[in-house]
């Protein structure tokens, strides 16, 4: 159990049965009375956020949490199979947990899984991805006097902006946080 004052910004808590996290925190103490906890909190399990306040003797719940690191084996359908390389057991996520993370996995990736009472809750793939460039328009010389970005599609269809000498081929780094251009790796 956490008491209030062990609350702060990126905490995970359980209320009414459910995970959420603290995603704003803000410390109030009248000036009479008791101290207030006034937390924004998103929901581990369906993205929704409420607001609640938590005074000093409260006792908040700690979620039943455990994180694990899998390989990434295959797609099903709906559901991604991943393997957990001490027991080689499978593990099937739904697609809705991955999201657009579905398209940096690659064969065999590591990924850090979250479980809430054995059910994947999140995933948390390497920071950054090498990919190659499917699809791209071949820059324009001299259009260079600002950041000047072009549209690129990569080789499972998820289109990025990288910047213009970027070409057709080239292996450039993603951002897995932002999905974003980082840096071009190899040239064709």
């Amino acid at each position: 159990m956490y008491e209030a004052a062990d609350l702060r910004k990126g905490l995970k808590i359980e209320v009414d049965g459910e995970p959420y996290i603290v995603t704003e925190f803000d410390f109030c103490k009248p000036g009479k009375g008791q101290a207030l906890y006034r937390c924004k909190l998103k929901s581990m399990l369906s993205g929704g956020t409420m607001d609640r306040t938590f005074r000093s003797v409260d006792k908040i719940g700690k979620p039943d949490l455990e994180e694990k690191e899998l390989l990434y084996s295959y797609d099903e359908g709906d559901f991604y199979v991943f393997q957990d390389p001490e027991t080689n057991d499978e593990v099937r996520i739904d697609a809705k947990v991955i999201g657009d993370n579905k398209y940096f996995l690659d064969d065999n990736m590591e990924c850090s899984i979250l479980f809430y009472r054995e059910r994947p809750i999140e995933i948390t793939l390497p920071f950054f991805v090498e990919k190659k460039i499917a699809d791209t328009e071949p820059g324009a010389r001299g259009d260079t006097a600002t950041n000047v970005t072009k549209p690129a599609r990569i080789e499972n269809g998820y289109e990025i902006q990288v910047p213009l000498f970027v070409n057709l081929g080239d292996t450039v780094r993603i951002d897995t946080r932002t999905g974003q251009y980082a840096d071009r790796v190899s040239k064709a």
